[in-house]
């Protein structure tokens, strides 16, 4: 058991312990999501150790499709840096972000982004096309996939089975 959990801690060392502790809120945020009948994507938004940010999808909820959680966070984030840009930031998300996301992130200049599983249909990381490579930015991102990746494929998984039912 001690082994097990040493082989846990030296994979998630630095970083990466910071990392999955961040996902997981965001997967929090998708289980909220999952509650209201939302499509469950989760995000949270951290700069220097501080979560500047939380939201979860609401385009069902607000009747609106701009609500994914990643706008949603962006403008939470803004409003309590008293910012437009959010240099140095990193934002966590449930789910590959779709093309108006990715580009929310750029306009927001956000450092990071770290998300959880691939989006075949939407998203614009590397599923779709590789928006950060394919285009010329002013704005470079570091990008990390595959933090609970098959927790977050079970609960989508679960939520458009369900959804297949009503």
């Amino acid at each position: 058991m001690k082994q097990d959990v040493d082989i846990v801690m030296k994979f998630l060392e630095g970083n990466q312990m910071d990392d999955y502790y961040y996902i997981n809120i965001a997967y929090k945020e998708a289980l909220k999501a999952y509650k209201k009948n939302e499509v469950p994507v989760g995000c949270c938004i951290v700069k220097d150790g501080i979560i500047l940010a939380r939201a979860h999808n609401l385009r069902e909820t607000k009747k609106l499709s701009l609500a994914h959680a990643e706008v949603e966070a962006i403008r939470k984030a803004c409003k309590k840096a008293n910012a437009k840009f959010l240099d140095g930031a990193t934002i966590y998300i449930t789910l590959e972000p779709c093309l108006m996301c990715l580009g929310a992130i750029i306009q927001a200049r956000i450092s990071k982004v770290v998300y959880s599983l691939n989006e075949p249909k939407f998203g614009s990381i590397v599923s779709i096309g590789n928006t950060l490579k394919d285009y010329k930015l002013n704005h470079t991102i570091e990008v990390h996939q595959g933090l609970m990746e098959d927790e977050v494929s079970e609960l989508m998984k679960s939520f458009f089975q369900e959804l297949r039912k009503k």
